[in-house]
């Protein structure tokens, strides 16, 4: 009984596994034109515009509500800690709710954007839903500052998220857990071949 209990289980989670290693292969990559690209190429691209950003003396901002706020937190440590880059996440809980109340939600990341975003930053701006209209201002808001922008995104494949970046990255699925997950592989992509490619990391071990 238990022997049969444990092979269900582990055909759930294979079949999750399987999902999310499917929608990540599946991930499609658009400029900001709309065209195609292939997502290593932007993987590379940010890579190589996050630290030419550094060297001038600018900084990455990365922003996200809900678990990709965690996203966006996780991602600003690791890349400044281990990847040498400047960063900064836009979630503190103090700000927030102050400008909620002055502003209004939607503006709570567009406000901060304004109060540190200098022209040369680069956004990375992450929503499952692509259609966050916090996100999307923040997005508007860097664009019109001079930034360069980098959006992931799921669910539909026309949310307006996806059209706003100069690179952007999508994720098709209508599944919160593996959209964000998947943003989180693709931000720890970016991250990791940065640090390969400059020789301030250890090498993925080949299987």
């Amino acid at each position: 009984m238990l022997q049969r209990a444990a092979a269900a289980q582990a055909s759930w989670f294979d079949d999750y596994a399987g999902t999310l290693a499917t929608v990540l292969g599946d991930g499609q990559a658009t400029d900001r034109a709309g065209n195609r690209v292939a997502v290593d190429h932007v993987i590379r691209w940010a890579a190589e515009a996050a630290r030419t950003a550094h060297e001038a003396g600018n900084k990455l901002i990365f922003v996200g509500n809900g678990g990709s706020a965690t996203t966006a937190s996780h991602m600003a440590t690791d890349y400044n800690k281990n990847g040498n880059l400047r960063t900064m996440a836009l979630n503190d809980g103090s700000m927030l709710t102050c400008l909620a109340n002055d502003y209004a939600f939607e503006h709570v990341f567009a406000k901060q954007v304004e109060f540190h975003g200098v022209r040369g930053d680069i956004l990375v701006a992450m929503s499952a839903s692509g259609t966050s209209a916090n996100i999307l201002n923040a997005v508007r808001t860097a664009r019109a500052i001079g930034c360069t922008i980098l959006t992931m995104s799921g669910f539909a494949p026309d949310n307006t998220l996806r059209g706003e970046g100069d690179m952007n990255l999508y994720l098709p699925s209508d599944y919160y857990g593996v959209v964000e997950i998947g943003h989180l592989t693709l931000c720890h992509a970016i991250l990791d071949f940065s640090m390969e490619r400059d020789g301030r990391g250890p090498a993925r071990r080949r299987v």
